[in-house]
């Protein structure tokens, strides 16, 4: 352990050091940067990275080109090299090393990052969320969040990003965990509203720290579900945050309600403006007894997003992720610890942040013990769940699979107040599932071939 510590050591040393001259003068020193990291990186942890990279250099008038030299003009300096230290050099190469030998000696998964709730507490009360009929009944210590961090990383896991309820009702302890793993990446989906100068400085201080602010559209769509001046309060965190050149992104779900207002060209547009770096899309899962299922897109609102956020992708000056649609670009699905796992307030530890069901306690098991569990050996055995990864998920896509494995690893519901039978979930989704098959079909013999030639852009969060 002594030795493999060492060349850790000297291999993230010297790494520092090559990220610190890109940052000095980055137009002409990224090219040799990425040869350099080439020949440095034997275990092709970020080889289909570097070849993306190479082929967006090559255009300066790409967006992607302007994305980066945004990140360089808009970002505080010792921020930006404290993220991209953390990401790319601990989360992705050093510790996708030691994921990749933990995998192979334990035959498991074992994520990228770990979602985590401090707390199911929340100001906020919107329509069709989990976490609105939790209240603040729940929590994990600040030394439990800390034993999780310390125990991820012995496993290859730098990437940690908080969720709830709302994460910020525990803004102190958040930043307490932030200094002490200042190794680590951290990430919160927040509603942004608690985001204030005082935490904008605490940001700046510990730098590891990046906040994905959930907004539904614009204001008359925001303050529908999440409440009255919910939008407006959004927009003041986002002109603290960017005038504090401090790196921020938005978490958008799209619903029945706003998929074509969150998909527009306006709308980022106006995100961008305003100084989103990146943008995590989500659609509406009918989680809970009694979830609001008229919430859930159509087959034709989903594939409008499919088409919009690959778009964007040629033309935007922003990052974006499809929790759903780009499974194309991650072999199917990412959960049950093969990218990610929750843990909820209570240390349920579960597959996904939309399958609120366990059989592990963190509590009572560690974090390789749940993830050699019999649910998450589950996912292990069954992923992909469908050949066509426009289909990724057990729930939503292919009715049966998580009932499945539910029953045959003797999960429970996690939902403390109204415990909800995994049969019942996966009927609310049968008919979305059965709509989505055919466009899903379709859409797949159309770009599958691309996407298997173009392994650009297949994403490696291993």
């Amino acid at each position: 352990m002594r030795d493999k510590n060492i060349i850790e050591n000297l291999e993230s040393f010297g790494l520092k050091k090559a990220l610190a001259y890109l940052d000095s003068d980055p137009d002409n020193n990224v090219p040799k940067m990425i040869d350099w990291i080439e020949r440095f990186d034997k275990h092709d942890m970020v080889k289909v990275q570097l070849r993306a990279v190479k082929k967006v250099l090559a255009d300066k008038n790409n967006n992607w080109y302007k994305l980066v030299k945004g990140i360089y003009a808009d970002i505080d300096n010792d921020v930006r090299k404290t993220i991209f230290e953390n990401f790319i050099i601990n989360a992705t190469i050093l510790g996708g090393i030691r994921r990749s030998k933990v995998r192979e000696e334990h035959k498991c998964n074992v994520p990228w990052a770990i979602l985590m709730d401090p707390t199911s507490a929340c100001n906020l009360k919107c329509k069709g969320c989990w976490a609105a009929e939790y209240g603040n009944k729940m929590s994990m210590s600040i030394d439990t969040l800390d034993d999780i961090i310390t125990q991820g990383k012995k496993l290859g896991v730098y990437m940690y990003i908080y969720s709830g309820g709302e994460p910020l009702v525990r803004k102190s302890d958040i930043i307490k965990l932030c200094e002490k793993h200042d190794d680590c990446a951290f990430l919160a989906f927040t509603n942004g509203t608690l985001i204030d100068e005082e935490f904008a400085e605490d940001m700046l201080r510990v730098k590891n720290f990046v906040p994905a602010i959930s907004v539904e559209g614009y204001e008359e769509e925001t303050d529908s579900r999440r409440g009255e001046g919910t939008y407006k309060s959004v927009v003041k965190a986002m002109e603290i945050l960017k005038s504090k050149k401090l790196p921020f992104g938005i978490s958008c779900c799209y619903t029945s309600k706003n998929t074509e207002v969150i998909g527009s060209e306006e709308y980022f547009d106006d995100m961008i403006d305003k100084g989103a770096k990146f943008a995590w899309l989500f659609t509406y899962m009918p989680v809970g007894v009694g979830a609001a299922t008229e919430l859930m897109v159509s087959a034709s609102q989903r594939e409008y997003m499919y088409n919009q956020i690959r778009k964007f992708r040629e033309t935007k000056p922003i990052f974006t992720m499809d929790f759903w649609n780009d499974g194309q670009y991650v072999d199917g699905c990412i959960a049950g610890g093969r990218c990610y796992l929750h843990i909820n307030a209570n240390g349920d530890v579960e597959p996904c942040a939309f399958i609120h069901y366990s059989d592990s306690s963190i509590y009572e098991k560690t974090l390789l013990e749940a993830l050699k569990s019999p649910l998450f050996m589950q996912y292990h055995d069954n992923q992909p769940f469908n050949e066509n990864h426009l289909r990724p998920c057990p729930l939503l896509d292919n009715p049966g699979r998580l009932s499945q494995m539910v029953e045959a690893s003797g999960a429970k519901s996690t939902d403390f107040q109204h415990p909800e039978d995994v049969h019942d979930l996966s009927a609310k989704c049968k008919s979305a599932a059965e709509n989505w098959a055919p466009v899903a079909d379709r859409l797949w013999s159309c770009s599958h071939k691309c996407s298997e030639c173009n392994s650009d852009e297949k994403m490696n969060l291993a």
